[in-house]
C-alpha cells in the first residue's frame, strides 16, 4: 500500500483529484461521550445551563464537517451535499453515542469530513457539560462505513 500523500522524494503534498472522475461518495462515522448517570439525566432533561446539548453539538459537527479542510492540511475543500449527525442516548451504559453521515458527489471521499463532525460533536458535549462532569471520557472515534470512489464499499466489522 503506497502513502498517497508523499511525492517520490518523500515531501508532504496534497493528492491530484483532477482526473477522477464525479461520483456519489458517502462516510459515516462515530463516538461516544461517557459521563455519570447524573450528566445524561441533565442532558436527556434539557438541565445544562449552556442550554441544548445535543442540538447545538449538532450544530457544531456540521459546521466542523464543513470546515475539516481548515482543520487537516491535506484534505480538499468540498462542496458537501448532506451533513446528519444522530444521537443515542444510552443511559445503561451512562453515555451518548454519536453517528455522523457525511454525502458528496465529487472526487475524493468524505470520511474526514465524518470523522471531524463525530470529534467536534463530542468536544461540544464535553463543554456544555463539563461544569457538572469533568469526568467525562470522549472515545471510539472511528469511521464505521464509506461508499463510492475507486476504493468501492468499507463496513466496519463488530
Amino acid at each position: 500500500m503506497k502513502l498517497t500523500h508523499f511525492d517520490e522524494e518523500g515531501k508532504a503534498r496534497m493528492v491530484d483529484v483532477s482526473g477522477k472522475p464525479l461520483t456519489e461518495r458517502e462516510a459515516v462515522a462515530g463516538g461516544s461521550v461517557s459521563m455519570k448517570p447524573e450528566t445524561v439525566a441533565l442532558i436527556k432533561d434539557r438541565r445544562i445551563s449552556k442550554g441544548d446539548v445535543l442540538g447545538v453539538a449538532r450544530v457544531a459537527g456540521i459546521m466542523a464537517a464543513k470546515r475539516t479542510a481548515d482543520l487537516i492540511p491535506m484534505c480538499h475543500p468540498l462542496n458537501i451535499s448532506s451533513v446528519t449527525i444522530d444521537f443515542t442516548i444510552d443511559e445503561e451504559r451512562s453515555r451518548i453515542d454519536i453517528r455522523t453521515t457525511v454525502k458528496i458527489t465529487g472526487q475524493t471521499g468524505v470520511e474526514m469530513e465524518a470523522l471531524t463532525a463525530a470529534t467536534v460533536a463530542a468536544l461540544t458535549i464535553y463543554d456544555m457539560c463539563k461544569a457538572a462532569d469533568k469526568d467525562m471520557v470522549i472515545s471510539g472515534i472511528m469511521l464505521l462505513e464509506k461508499r463510492g470512489g475507486k476504493s468501492g464499499e468499507f463496513r466496519r466489522r463488530g
